[in-house]
């Protein structure tokens, strides 16, 4: 079983009018076969969070901890992070030009293993996650992400994961730009993944709609760079009813 534990975490990010505070004292755990849901307003500190834990340079943790089965994150490099088995899934996936999807993947693998795996039982393993995620086998030959739709790019995210199966994954609004087909798919192939793993998973989202097909284990939301509140599936379905006001208007008012 593989824990990640964060402690306390604060984080700052620097910008036109100077260094601005993004989180401001994060604890959360997650753990092997539990599924988290990240959910908040916009400016909350939600991708901020999935990025820190991923190692983006851009942010910078002046407090707290972020351990991986005791092992210290931080001091980790972003491949480092990635060979522990942490997995992020962004938001906006990047375009690689001049790198194919099937070097990737595989480089990638190589890469997260420590040694290349069998040229017979990977080529099955990838067609096999492809068909599931209703990608065509001609996409195994394109550029990463390159031309790529929204969906498409998502549906990419999730074959990674199938693949390299990490211990702790955080998708960073998975559900972003995805019609209903979309979503349905990609949610299966995190549950699969899971399943077959017994992966953890940091989900952030604005909305319960994945979360109909990708059941939380605990929902947490954050605001204001802060834990505000957390409990089970219902609280998702709290806030899709009642939004984040009760979270917002006390401060709008203090502040008026």
């Amino acid at each position: 079983m593989s824990v990640l534990e964060i402690r306390d975490l604060h984080v700052t990010v620097e910008t036109d009018e100077g260094t601005t505070p993004i989180l401001n004292g994060v604890s959360l755990t997650i753990r092997s076969g539990e599924t988290h849901a990240i959910m908040g307003p916009n400016g909350s500190g939600k991708s901020t969070l999935a990025y820190t834990i991923a190692g983006h340079p851009k942010y910078t943790v002046t407090g707290g901890s972020i351990t991986l089965d005791g092992a210290d994150v931080l001091a980790m490099s972003v491949d480092e992070r990635a060979r522990a088995g942490l997995f992020l899934a962004m938001q906006y996936p990047v375009e690689i030009p001049g790198v194919t999807v099937t070097n990737f993947l595989r480089t990638a693998k190589t890469a997260v293993d420590g040694e290349a795996p069998s040229i017979r039982t990977w080529t099955k393993d990838v067609k096999a996650a492809m068909s599931n995620l209703r990608m065509d086998a001609k996409f195994a030959q394109r550029n990463v992400n390159e031309g790529f739709s929204g969906g498409e790019k998502k549906r990419h995210e999730i074959l990674q994961l199938e693949l390299l199966k990490p211990a702790i994954a955080v998708l960073d609004e998975t559900d972003s730009g995805l019609d209903v087909d979309a979503l349905k798919i990609v949610s299966e192939g995190v549950n699969r993944a899971k399943e077959a793993t017994g992966l953890g998973v940091l989900l952030i989202t604005h909305y319960t709609r994945i979360l109909r097909y990708i059941q939380p284990d605990f929902v947490h939301v954050l605001v204001k760079g802060r834990v505000a509140e957390e409990g089970g599936p219902e609280l998702a379905e709290r806030l899709e009813n009642e939004g984040y006001d009760r979270f917002l208007e006390p401060a709008a008012g203090a502040e008026a």
